[in-house]
């Protein structure tokens, strides 16, 4: 039997307790709402954590039993100690698999790991969003349609600031005209970063089949493989080698 992927769900868990409109879209939490989308398949082993808990829910033994974070951050993002910010940043190096939502493209681990501030032009009057593929072949867009549909969504417009994708698989377009690159794959050394931008919190959106399909997708594609062991710093040669010293 093969092993299942281990996934963390984070987020804040704020605006859901402050707002009662929120709380009933979401009403044990947006982080539980993203975590149901994995406990429907066998393959998935899952868990929920939130800012609240002892060290903001990302302590060392929780990230090591993580192959694949999700990272939904949207108020409060100075509030993220850097201890964990780092923490999040080694095991990506280390190979663990990272899935940023939404607003967590202006969060301190998108800057951190990604390196640019995620800035972007915003309007929330509820409309629709259009989700192009690009990269028909892509894992993560395995099973869907060539575009869907968001009836209402938070636009996010370019320009957005982040690196160039290494892979673009999706871009959105957006009843008042603006488009995004919402769909956005790196790598930063072992691990695999995946940014996915519908995703607002006044919207039922993480109910829907499409981004359902597109989460459980990038779950798999981000999760680490085997890969190639490797070692850093000072090496004995692998050949013989005859010593030369200017000295």
């Amino acid at each position: 039997m093969a092993e299942k992927i281990r996934v963390t769900v984070w987020s804040e868990y704020i605006l859901e307790k402050e707002y009662e409109h929120i709380a009933a879209i979401y009403p044990s939490g947006i982080h539980e709402a993203i975590a149901d989308i994995y406990r429907e398949e066998a393959e998935f082993e899952v868990r929920a954590v939130t800012l609240q808990m002892p060290e903001q829910g990302l302590s060392q033994e929780i990230l090591s039993q993580t192959d694949v974070l999700l990272w939904y951050g949207h108020m409060v993002h100075e509030q993220v100690e850097d201890e964990i910010v780092e923490r999040i940043k080694k095991r990506v190096w280390e190979g663990m698999g990272l899935l940023l939502l939404h607003s967590s493209a202006q969060s301190k681990v998108f800057d951190r790991i990604l390196g640019t501030t995620g800035e972007v032009r915003w309007r929330e009057i509820g409309e629709k969003e259009r989700v192009w593929v690009i990269d028909r072949s892509h894992p993560i867009v395995q099973g869907l349609p060539m575009y869907f549909d968001i009836p209402h969504s938070e636009m996010y417009g370019e320009p957005f600031e982040i690196p160039a994708p290494e892979e673009l698989i999706f871009i959105s377009w957006f009843a008042g005209g603006d488009v995004l690159r919402s769909g956005c794959c790196y790598h930063r050394g072992a691990g695999k970063v995946f940014y996915f931008g519908p995703g607002h919190e006044e919207y039922p959106i993480y109910y829907q089949k499409e981004i359902r399909q597109v989460m459980k997708n990038a779950v798999r594609w981000a999760a680490p493989g085997r890969g190639v062991q490797v070692s850093f710093g000072k090496t004995d040669a692998l050949e013989e080698v005859e010593i030369f010293s200017p000295r």
